[in-house]
């Protein structure tokens, strides 16, 4: 496998660094692959690294390290490039056991222990359970899923966690527009306001009410405008307009609170339940699933959100200005200072979200990812720098952002939003696509990268289409080894001498690069470094199928290229599962 070789060629090179300049010979030596195969197999840069502090010319240095080389089996040519690199090229047979060694470590091939089994917690979509999720929340859940996946193939010990908002203010809209409509139902008209949730679901759960408990919840509509301020103008948009709206909204939740007493709870948390468990159950069908749904709530219930205030302030970062209790973030880097209790004695949204933080740190996470939205962007130090104001190691926090999808359909940015004004669902876009082209599409871009989702391209069977191309390489072995109809258990032992040409080798260097990249994909969180990998390693594998006969007359080459074939079919089904991409047999 790639990384025997690497350190078996980094063990020769440090016997000939301790021959050459003992003083140095502790000095770390880094191989790495060129991205020119006719520069060979792996490059080191080890001369131009230590040609000053030895006083050497780099290119008489290399010069140098290789006349000390120990020889070995595993190099068939070494040589000095550039301005001071060494070149090595690997002997076919080196090249070539990593068929062996994938069809023998199967779907663990590729795994890595990077993560030394620490505990890593990643937080993603965390979407408010208000209504269906979107697109944006599909992008921020592909890539959280393909993240965690990732994590946990090279070695953390991952929990998935979804943060439901389920205290608050936004709860209070859904819950006041369900009753709205509830009431809308039963001939009681009510003005509903336009800063409510206005979706067709919401009507839906209000039936759910009727139909469950009749005119139970029917008030007057003098009594539910009762002391409810009135609106402006329909077409004033200014500041002061939008904040009478805001007022008129908080005041009809106050009357609903007020007119259903004990039977508020039960409304709100109807509308909770209805929108969380289609969210679980879209994310599921989505192939996106949770180790822990955390309640925002549980924070109040606790008395953990007291607790954490209280902390700030025993640790001398809040201050009390107009009744209010105000973190001094600014101190941390935000562009203010933040309010965590109001005047009114409630909590502040940041306030709980500290709490959070507070809390996955008591939960003993070596290292905690949140995956945002990257309008997110600018509540980043007010985060790390809360954290930091309860004596907690920020280092252990990482934030990734997800930037919003853009669809595309004939060439022409798609609209992304329904007659109604609801945002293109996750479960429009699954349907018209395909929970497989969802997924592999969402990473194939960093996630803090810009992202046009052609439609039209992820519907097509094509070359161009990545995952097609992908799964077809897939589902021709499939075929290939079908049609063989040999012990596939066998191929482990297979003899792979007869491997040689080009495009069998550079097969193989392709296989023996997949460690790598699941680990440089953990280090730097990016998951399309998979999905990159897997369209160059199906363009190879696609190559040579159109260049070369699998099934030949001549046994033993018949059976070294099956096996090819099944490592690289392998890897597929290692790197599409990191993806949660499926690997179709036939197509």
């Amino acid at each position: 496998m790639a990384h025997d070789v690497k350190s078996k060629l980094t063990e020769l090179l440090q016997q000939s660094l301790a021959s050459v300049a003992p003083t140095a010979a502790d000095t770390p030596i880094h191989l790495e692959r060129p991205r020119d195969p006719t520069h060979g197999d792996f490059a080191t840069n080890l001369a131009m690294q230590l040609a000053k502090a030895l006083k050497k010319n780099p290119r008489e240095l290399a010069r140098l390290l290789l006349a000390e080389l120990p020889p070995s089996g595993l190099v068939s040519k070494a040589e000095v490039a550039g301005a001071g690199f060494i070149n090595f090229t690997l002997d076919a047979r080196a090249k070539v056991n990593v068929v062996s060694a994938v069809l023998a470590a199967g779907d663990r091939f590729g795994r890595s222990r990077l993560g030394g089994a620490h505990k890593v917690q990643v937080e993603y979509v965390s979407a408010n359970p208000t209504g269906p999720l979107h697109v944006g929340h599909g992008r921020g859940a592909a890539y959280g899923a393909s993240l965690a996946n990732l994590l946990a193939f090279a070695g953390w010990d991952v929990t998935r966690e979804y943060y439901v908002n389920d205290a608050g203010r936004q709860m209070d809209i859904l819950g006041l527009s369900t009753w709205l409509r509830y009431l809308e139902q039963h001939g009681v008209v009510v003005p509903f306001p336009a800063n409510a949730y206005q979706g067709v679901y919401v009507r839906d759960m209000a039936r759910q009410l009727t139909v469950a408990h009749g005119a139970k919840y029917v008030r007057p509509a003098s009594l539910v405008m009762a002391g409810v301020p009135g609106l402006p103008p329909a077409d004033r948009a200014d500041d002061e307009a939008g904040q009478q709206r805001e007022l008129h909204l908080d005041a009809l939740i106050a009357r609903a609170k007020e007119l259903l007493g004990q039977d508020w709870p039960y409304v709100h948390q109807h509308a909770l339940s209805e929108q969380l468990a289609d969210c679980r159950d879209d994310l599921e069908e989505f192939g996106v699933e949770f180790d822990v749904w955390f309640s925002e709530r549980a924070l109040f219930d606790t008395g953990l959100v007291a607790r954490c205030v209280d902390l700030l302030e025993r640790n001398g970062h809040l201050y009390e200005q107009d009744g209010a209790r105000w973190f001094r973030s600014t101190a941390f880097g935000d562009e203010k200072d933040r309010v965590v209790q109001r005047e009114n004695g409630l909590y502040t949204y940041f306030a709980s979200d500290i709490a959070y933080h507070l809390n996955k740190f008591e939960r003993g996470f070596d290292r905690i990812i949140n995956i945002w939205g990257a309008d997110h962007h600018g509540y980043i130090p007010r985060v790390a720098g809360a954290v930091r104001a309860l004596g907690l190691d920020a280092d252990r926090l990482e934030v990734a952002l997800v930037q919003f999808a853009v669809l595309y359909r004939n060439g022409q940015k798609a609209s992304m939003s329904t007659r109604s004004g609801e945002f293109v669902t996750l479960r429009e876009l699954r349907g018209e696509v395909g929970n497989d082209a969802c997924r592999f599409f969402y990473a194939l871009r960093k996630s803090d990268q810009h992202l046009d989702f052609d439609l039209d391209l992820a519907k097509s069977q094509t070359n161009e289409n990545p995952v097609y191309y992908i799964q077809y390489a897939h589902a021709r072995i499939c075929s290939v080894i079908a049609q063989w109809d040999g012990d596939i258990a066998a191929l482990a032992v297979v003899d792979l001498k007869h491997l040689h040409s080009s495009r069998e080798l550079a097969i193989a260097n392709k296989l023996a690069e997949f460690r790598d990249v699941v680990e440089n994909g953990a280090r730097d969180l990016a998951p399309h470094l998979i999905a990159f990998y897997l369209k160059d390693l199906a363009g190879e594998f696609h190559g040579w199928y159109n260049a070369e006969r699998m099934l030949v007359d001549d046994a033993a080459l018949r059976d070294a290229r099956v096996a090819l074939a099944a490592a690289v079919r392998q890897v597929i089904r290692n790197g599409l599962g990191i993806l949660g991409v499926s690997c179709p047999e036939s197509m």
